[in-house]
């Protein structure tokens, strides 16, 4: 198998981006950008650092990022596993890539910017859920936003289709990398009181 080694490769394979690929492109957030994107409540963040890369879900029961203003967002990370690999690799290396997705629409929202967090009190409380706070807030400044194509969504049909049937879940698959079924049922019983207790 022979691999793609040079930018002039791939560009032979593909040809030019059109017009509208190029000219969609904004460096700040439109009002419209900025509403679609206030309407999300899932996106992915996408991080990179010494150690690799990582692809985190974020998603939240309101906006999943808020505008502090045309060139900033604003996403709380609240208390969770611990892990810390999104936030980890910002402390390393400040670039990240958000994509947006807005349930039931085909189109989805890119954004790639510099970012940097902080555990600042104000900006905390301003996330709050009753008494509980986001551990840190992800400050992001926006250096592109964009639309992305809709046709993965659509050969996808992401939103008109239900293929969890047979699908192992979460503890199954935490068994199956331990070796050990004991664990999956031990795992399976305790999962649903762990999210409710650290949905926030």
């Amino acid at each position: 198998m022979k691999f793609i080694k040079s930018i002039a490769e791939l560009e032979a394979l593909y040809g030019t981006p059109r017009g509208a690929a190029i000219s969609k492109v904004s460096n700040y957030l439109t009002p419209l950008y900025a509403k679609w994107i206030e309407t999300s409540r899932f996106c992915v963040l996408s991080t990179v650092g010494p150690n690799g890369t990582d692809g985190s879900p974020r998603g939240d029961d309101g906006s999943v990022v808020f505008a502090l203003n045309s060139k900033t967002l604003a996403m709380p990370d609240w208390h969770g596993n611990q892990r810390l690999d999104s936030l980890r690799n910002i402390v390393m290396d400040d670039r990240v890539s958000l994509m947006f997705m807005v349930s039931g629409s085909s189109t989805i929202v890119r954004v790639n910017g510099i970012a940097a967090l902080t555990a600042d009190d104000q900006l905390r409380r301003k996330f709050a859920r009753g008494n509980k706070k986001p551990s840190t807030i992800i400050v992001i400044n926006i250096t592109e936003v964009y639309t992305q194509c809709a046709k993965a969504v659509i050969r996808a049909a992401l939103w008109q289709r239900n293929d969890t049937e047979g699908l192992p879940s979460p503890s199954e698959i935490i068994a199956e990398v331990l070796l050990n079924r004991k664990e999956c049922s031990s795992i399976e019983q305790k999962w649903p009181q762990l999210n409710d207790e650290s949905m926030w």
